[in-house]
């Protein structure tokens, strides 16, 4: 069962954290809580005191890796510029899918559908979709605001999604050099945001 918030230590959270992201990158959805722990250079049990389950750790990985993308988005500021949040948004999951190990989040649930079905589940309904349903939010604000014209805000989303990462997906799963891509990382969100605003525009 785990610790109450009030006992646990921050640091071995942290380290945690930080072990399951290069063992679950490195091993998949199959790796033991033992190598996590080992990884961290915590206890086993120490691993379940702080998550409970691998499930609960996942999940508390991906939610801090979704909120890391979406932070743009939850800006006070962010209804104010739309394109300055908007090409903020699509520099940061460009980034996600170029850099490691983050952009292994989505080659773990792609490996791991068929083995642990369950845990490719948190990691699609919670990084994947929930990012894309905080963009929708952003973006049926901004229709309410009269800034956009957005009558499906998580079709919008995923059409935003589509343009900011497109087939960097695919070049990153299969192996592709992505030197190029890191290269034109900022002019690629820039524009991203601008065709957005113009497909939108009221």
């Amino acid at each position: 069962m785990p610790r109450a918030l009030g006992q646990i230590d921050a640091r071995k959270s942290e380290a945690i954290i930080t072990a399951a992201f290069a063992v679950l990158a490195e091993r998949g959805l199959s790796v033991p809580l033992e190598e996590v722990a080992r990884r961290a250079n915590v206890s086993k049990q120490t691993v379940y005191n702080h998550y409970g389950s691998k499930s609960q750790l996942l999940q508390a990985l991906v939610e801090r890796r979704r909120d890391e993308i979406t932070a743009a988005l939850r800006d006070p500021v962010a209804l104010a510029d739309p394109k300055a949040t908007l090409t903020a948004y699509a520099a940061v999951m460009i980034r996600s899918i170029l850099t490691e190990p983050y952009g292994e989040i989505m080659r773990i649930a792609i490996s791991g559908s068929l083995d642990a079905p369950e845990l490719a589940d948190i990691i699609y309904e919670t990084a994947f979709m929930g990012a894309r349903q905080t963009l929708a939010n952003y973006l049926a604000a901004l229709d309410a605001q009269g800034t956009l014209r957005v009558p499906d805000p998580l079709l919008a989303a995923e059409m935003f999604a589509g343009i900011a990462v497109g087939g960097l997906q695919l070049r990153m799963l299969i192996g592709r050099p992505i030197e190029d891509d890191l290269a034109t990382e900022a002019a690629r969100a820039h524009m991203c945001a601008e065709a957005f605003l113009r497909a939108f525009a009221p």
